[in-house]
């Protein structure tokens, strides 16, 4: 039996996070029998074209899952968060989601996201010792 090697790096090759991507998702598929993977993205621009805020996400498998939601302070409270929201619920739907998923820290936009219908499912403490993590789902009407 091969001996193999277990390294450890903070600064990987982009070539071996693909080949892990790659292979995980050849494995999904094998479990699932398909993939309908594609990536959601919006930007909120400034007039010289900087982006000043976005969402970003994966819609697969019935399920939009938000991955990054930020905006720049000069736009928030200014509605631009409800509508990046409300137009990524939108595509999701569009292309079959039943659901959303997403996780934020305590430090962020909980309450947000509860006031926009997120049903809260789980928490974990001790982030940075005394922030929480919260994880939120949503089904899209």
């Amino acid at each position: 039996m091969p001996d193999y090697q277990i390294s450890l790096s903070s600064d990987p090759s982009l070539n071996d996070i693909q080949y892990l991507g790659s292979q995980l998702e050849a494995y999904n598929i094998e479990q699932v029998g398909y993939t309908d993977a594609k990536r959601l993205t919006l930007f909120v621009r400034d007039e010289n074209g900087q982006v000043i805020g976005g969402l970003t996400g994966w819609t697969y498998w019935d399920w939009l899952a938000i991955d990054l939601f930020w905006l720049h302070e000069v736009v928030r409270g200014r509605g631009y968060g409800t509508k990046l929201l409300r137009m990524a619920e939108e595509e999701a739907k569009n292309r079959g989601c039943k659901h959303v998923l997403l996780d934020t820290f305590s430090f962020q936009a909980p309450d947000f996201y509860q006031r926009h219908g997120y049903e809260l499912f789980g928490t974990l403490a001790e982030f940075a010792g005394k922030h929480k993590r919260y994880y939120f789902r949503k089904v899209l009407g």
